[in-house]
């Protein structure tokens, strides 16, 4: 660590590239993952329609989220993720070795915070495209300073995301053609344990943060641990394989907000709602909230509509 620069947004550079860094995704990758994220879809580990096993779409998550590791001590790191924007290329195999890079590509000043993009991907042994990255959040502040209010109140929004549905449709249970519009779609519910959020924010690696601490929780000025904001996605893309079946590991997009903080023992059910069809791929809202009704993430997704999928399409 002692070579490795200090988290702070002033020694951030602009461009600046991490990588490469090679990712075995083994059978031990994906059952941390599924427990820390409370998805164990047999797809993950006995079949799935690509042939075999493959491993669940954020496997990755952090290793594509913390790239900058690679050149700054992730001990020091105080940022909160404000944006995630993914775009599924292909499934993950496992025992497969990942290829990622990528680095900084902004960096900007808005309202006292500073903000950094990092942008990585993930590539297959084969030099198949996997998993594109674009990631920004305000780096090196004091959470309890932020998460009072909505998070990522100083980035532009070029859309809304109304987060009502239309109680006289069908439920749109799996994509489809012809979905009425704002639809439900499914809903899913977790808690995230300690022990979960632990696991997926690296403790195990010897990294301790506002996720997996509580005395650097309480040094931020929290009373309990935060949920990471990319635990949070992985919790709405379950949802969307439900949704979407097989096509979303290969078409599937999502842009998310996140807008208020979610901390551990918090009841998260992430939903959405149908907004249309654009040349063959269903475009949906979606949202987490907390049991009280506030909203920690919003944002929209995309696939392309698989009519071949195993699975039938169908509206319950």
């Amino acid at each position: 660590m002692a070579s490795l620069k200090e988290a702070r947004f002033e020694l951030v550079e602009v461009p600046e590239r991490f990588g490469p860094v090679e990712v075995l995704v083994d059978r031990r990758a994906v059952l941390d993952h599924a427990f820390a994220q409370d998805d164990f879809r047999d797809w993950y580990f006995v079949d799935s329609p690509f042939g075999g096993p493959v491993a669940h779409p954020l496997v990755l998550a952090n290793e594509l989220l913390f790239l900058f590791y690679q050149g700054y001590d992730g001990n020091t790191a105080q940022g909160l993720h404000t944006h995630e924007h993914l775009t599924f290329r292909s499934p993950i195999r496992h025992g497969e070795t990942v290829t990622i890079d990528g680095g900084y590509t902004e960096k900007y000043e808005r309202r006292g915070q500073g903000y950094v993009t990092l942008e990585a991907t993930a590539t297959g042994a084969d030099g198949r495209v996997l998993v594109e990255h674009v990631g920004r959040e305000i780096m090196r502040t004091v959470a309890g300073d932020v998460v009072g209010g909505r998070r990522s109140e100083g980035e532009p929004r070029p859309r809304t995301v109304l987060g009502t549905v239309d109680a006289s449709a069908p439920m749109a249970e799996r994509a489809a053609h012809g979905l009425p519009e704002r639809a439900a779609l499914p809903s899913r519910t977790t808690t995230f344990t300690q022990d979960q959020m632990s696991v997926f924010s690296w403790a195990g690696r010897g990294f301790a943060n506002v996720h997996t601490s509580v005395e650097k929780a309480a040094q931020s000025g929290l009373d309990r641990t935060i949920v990471q904001a990319q635990q949070q996605t992985g919790h709405v893309l379950a949802n969307l394989v439900d949704v979407f079946g097989a096509s979303w590991f290969t078409s599937g997009d999502l842009d998310l907000r996140f807008v208020s903080p979610a901390f551990v023992g918090d009841a998260l059910t992430t939903s959405g709602a149908v907004l249309g069809e654009t040349d063959g791929r269903l475009e949906v809202e979606v949202w987490v909230e907390k049991a009280d009704g506030t909203r920690t993430a919003v944002g929209w997704a995309s696939a392309a509509i698989d009519d071949d999928d195993r699975r039938p399409a169908s509206i319950l």
